[in-house]
């Protein structure tokens, strides 16, 4: 089995359990699920779902960051919300993220997030 390694930055939140922001693994990286949270402030960003997406997919941009990778290099990104009726809204601020060809997708409906969260975005990227 190739060597795990964790991954850790202060341009992204840090964990608030036992879980690690990444883990490289071989070709993969897996990027934990990241709330829209200002790593600068520790505080959730103001604004709507749009905003908070974006805050969101900036933080896992920012733990690709540590190994070198983009947006470009994910293949698989979960967003868990508990605003689906503001789902074109996500749609519309994760798709900024791309051009061409985006990664596959899963958006999932739940009735709660950690520290009271509207959105979580996890990925798996390819190195």
């Amino acid at each position: 089995m190739p060597a795990k390694t964790i991954l850790q930055t202060e341009k992204a939140p840090g964990a608030i359990g036992p879980y690690s922001q990444g883990i490289r693994c071989g070709e993969f990286v897996f990027v934990s699920g990241q709330l829209p949270i200002d790593p600068e402030t520790g505080e959730f960003v103001d604004g709507g779902i749009a905003n908070k997406t974006k805050r969101a997919m900036d933080n896992v941009g920012a733990v690709l960051e540590t190994e070198g990778l983009t947006y470009k290099n994910l293949m698989k990104v979960t967003i868990y919300t508990t605003q689906m009726d503001q789902f074109q809204e996500i749609n519309e601020a994760y798709s900024w993220y791309f051009v061409g060809a985006p990664p596959a997708r899963a958006v999932v409906g739940v009735s709660s997030l950690p520290k009271g969260a509207s959105i979580e975005i996890s990925a798996i990227a390819m190195c």
